[in-house]
């Protein structure tokens, strides 16, 4: 192979590549963290993988922030993250969507934390952060997850 035939390879498979869709990871930094939302309803799918836990949550008719959000405990987290004040400032979304994807943490800390995992059909209740740009598909990052009685806190491991 010379190197015309080389570079015409090399670029051959950049197009490939690039046309090829891929599933970005992204961090903390897509997601407007000034904004905390409150989303409960019924799981609908659930992905127990990595790079994190995925659910499909279609929303409760009615969707309203209860009364209680911000006196319920949360867990202390080894990350500066005020949860009462979160749990004080959220709100339902603007988005009229009523299925959304709620992003929780990896597995290994979801192993750390305990959690069973969340099957269809459960109920549950989550705060966290949608993207900055609400354009596209409607997902929530979780920060808070309450599944019954508990409250897990996701972003960092538990505390002793």
């Amino acid at each position: 192979m010379d190197r015309r035939d080389c570079i015409k390879a090399i670029g051959a498979f950049g197009v490939i590549a690039l046309a090829t869709p891929v599933r970005a990871h992204h961090g903390w930094s897509s997601f407007d963290q000034g904004r905390p939302i409150y989303l409960a309803g019924t799981v609908k799918v659930s992905r127990w993988q990595n790079p994190h836990a995925e659910l499909e949550l279609e929303l409760s008719q009615g969707l309203a922030v209860p009364s209680d959000l911000a006196k319920r405990p949360v867990p202390a987290q080894q990350s500066q993250v005020d949860g009462p004040g979160l749990l004080a400032r959220a709100s339902v979304p603007t988005r009229r969507d009523r299925v959304w994807t709620i992003e929780l943490a990896p597995l290994t800390r979801m192993q750390a934390w305990q959690v069973e995992p969340v099957k269809a059909g459960d109920r549950i209740e989550v705060v966290g952060f949608t993207f900055t740009k609400e354009e596209g598909s409607p997902v929530l990052r979780a920060e808070y997850l309450f599944v019954g009685p508990r409250a897990y806190g996701l972003r960092s491991a538990p505390t002793s």
